[in-house]
């Protein structure tokens, strides 16, 4: 099985690379930025200072185009946290402490101008409504013997545009979970300090959500492009309809389904970690599905952060430094 050997070779823990990939250079980027804009607003320069809300500005953001789809919401929401955060900035001990704030901060304001989705998505996900019903997974199986998925391909064959579209049709609840962790690449302790919930919620929003954004880019159509004259094209529908399935959903494969993205992030325990590897050895269609979701949240990890409009970041910079100079010269006295 190959991708389960990819993750488990040479007796290294369970999903260990994947989760070594996601913590990797986006999340050293993202640590890095907040942690120059902690130190860099504690100089008292004027030139730093300036620097250091311009990253925490970039930061808001992009979190807020990303949970909301809106950007003048996004820029009110930079605006105003920026606003907020002045009076606290000296106050921060540490980048985390400035990070859980920032984001904590960002949330609420995101949320209160958000304007009502035209998808109007449901505020519940279940897992058996993102688990493949059972067409979907005799095709996954048809793949496997080919060695081909028509899922894998439209998923990594959608633009970005699409692909933050189907962030947006997350429900609001999933989705503040799922760019948290995916997009903005924090961790589940850290999301559960933001939101104030329990950390076992934020890994059952985050795998719903998941599910929820593999199963929508999934469904679109594949962007034509041309085949190479050796190359036969596939013959795999992107859809089944109407046809009885020879690869019953059991019991068993939604025990799986459940502990998949626990499984990626290197979350699951050996026992389950060998359960789980030990199904997915007897399993083709489910070793297809564990090889798509990974397909998914890698685009999300890769999905490009939105920056504000230059001009207009720098007008709403400017008053603030002198505030910032003035609040750390107060604080030194």
């Amino acid at each position: 099985m190959q991708f389960v050997r990819e993750c488990y070779s040479r007796g290294e823990k369970c999903g260990q690379k994947l989760a070594g990939l996601r913590h990797g250079s986006l999340s050293q980027a993202m640590r890095s930025e907040l942690t120059k804009a902690f130190e860099l607003q504690r100089t008292g320069d004027p030139a730093r200072v300036e620097e250091a809300l311009k990253l925490l500005q970039n930061t808001v953001f992009s979190f807020s185009m990303t949970v909301c789809g809106h950007r003048e919401d996004a820029e009110d929401t930079m605006q105003d946290v920026l606003l907020k955060a002045i009076p606290y900035l000296g106050r921060f001990e540490s980048p985390t402490a400035l990070t859980t704030w920032l984001y904590k901060v960002a949330r609420n304001r995101c949320w209160m101008s958000r304007r009502k989705s035209k998808f109007a998505p449901r505020e519940h996900l279940s897992l058996e409504e993102l688990m493949p019903h059972p067409a979907e997974m005799e095709r996954l199986a048809a793949a496997v013997a080919m060695d081909a998925s028509p899922e894998r391909a439209s998923i990594e064959g959608q633009t970005t545009a699409q692909l933050q579209k189907a962030i947006l049709k997350v429900p609001p609840g999933y989705r503040l979970v799922l760019v948290l962790h995916d997009v903005e690449e924090l961790s589940s302790v850290e999301i559960a300090r933001i939101l104030n919930i329990k950390e076992g919620n934020v890994r059952v929003r985050l795998h719903r959500a998941r599910l929820f954004v593999r199963k929508e880019l999934s469904q679109l159509p594949i962007r034509p492009t041309a085949p190479a004259e050796s190359e036969p094209a596939l013959s795999i529908p992107n859809r089944t309809e109407g046809r009885k399935s020879k690869v019953p959903r059991t019991n068993r494969c939604k025990h799986i389904f459940a502990n998949l993205s626990d499984y990626l992030d290197g979350a699951l325990d050996d026992t389950l970690c060998e359960e789980l590897e030990r199904h997915m050895s007897g399993c083709k269609p489910c070793e297809a599905f564990l090889a798509d979701l990974r397909t998914s949240i890698e685009r999300m990890h890769s999905l490009p952060r939105q920056q504000p409009d230059l001009n207009a970041g720098s007008e709403t910079r400017a008053p603030l430094v002198q505030k910032v100079q003035a609040l750390l010269s107060t604080d030194k006295t």
